[in-house]
């Protein structure tokens, strides 16, 4: 299987990502700040290691703000390289209150902060999510998923993608314009959403691809990694990387080490009783 894919069409990418979640605060999202230029050294040494797909967003921050994930991006690697893709997304809006869900006239302004943020003219891929923990079933995104394509009609946005839906938001979406990314919780297997996305070329990019919150479940993975010389996390990646050939990976991390050993998954070849086991 090739460790690249043509993200909308026309991008191509190194099918093992990174996400930019983690390089704020090792808490995630407006966790204790983590020093910025240890962030900077991971973002520079994931380019060295062939990354070419970043996932961020400009709600990624430190508690207070005082580090933000595309402000490390720009600072780390801009001038961008040539290949690289940066993805983000839009539609959850954080205020003290807690979350809350953009409307159709805040999505402008969300993309105007990551395109300052980014330091950027357009955005390569603009994901809308929608919802908070799991996709929210029968809520129509049509007014929001209309705002961000009349963006893209104005050139500020390369490519539409979706986050945290189902199969009824991406047939809603696609009537509207071409999604070129889906953005799902690892965690939550919907064989009828990869298949579609499969049909149509569509990338399926599962965020917290080795656990995230909830950990990784390192039991299968470990009696697999024992064969190869591996961990768990590599292995996982690898499964991940094995599932199907639209499904580029972005495990995230503020370590370099950690970076490195994530990276090392694309040369790990899976074997029929490898999978089987981890079925």
């Amino acid at each position: 299987m090739s460790n690249d894919f043509r993200l909308g069409g026309d991008l191509t990418v190194n099918r093992l990502g990174f996400g930019a979640m983690r390089l704020p605060s090792k808490q995630g999202i407006g966790g204790p700040a983590r020093d910025p230029e240890s962030g900077r050294a991971v973002l520079r040494r994931a380019v060295e290691l062939g990354v070419s797909h970043i996932d961020t967003a400009d709600f990624y921050v430190s508690a207070g703000g005082v580090v933000r994930a595309n402000t490390l991006i720009r600072e780390a690697l801009s001038p961008y390289p040539s290949d690289l893709v940066i993805a983000t997304k839009v539609g959850p809006v954080f205020r003290s209150g807690g979350l809350h869900h953009a409307t159709p006239a805040d999505l402008r302004g969300l993309v105007e902060a990551n395109l300052e943020g980014l330091g950027l003219d357009r955005l390569d891929v603009v994901y809308l999510r929608i919802g908070a923990l799991e996709p929210p079933r029968g809520e129509s995104l049509a007014e929001r998923f209309e705002a961000l394509a009349a963006l893209r009609e104005e050139g500020l946005i390369r490519h539409l993608g979706l986050s945290n839906v189902d199969t009824g938001h991406l047939a809603e979406a696609r009537a509207i314009a071409p999604v070129a990314a889906v953005q799902n919780h690892a965690a939550q297997e919907e064989a009828d959403l990869l298949v579609a996305c499969e049909e149509s070329g569509i990338a399926f990019v599962p965020f917290f691809p080795v656990g995230g919150h909830q950990g990784l479940d390192d039991e299968l993975p470990a009696k697999v990694a024992a064969r190869h010389g591996a961990t768990a996390h590599q292995v996982s990646l690898a499964r991940l990387l094995a599932s199907s050939p639209v499904t580029p990976a972005i495990p995230g991390t503020g370590s370099v080490s950690h970076l490195e050993e994530n990276m090392a998954a694309v040369g790990l070849t899976l074997t029929e009783e490898d999978l089987a086991d981890l079925a």
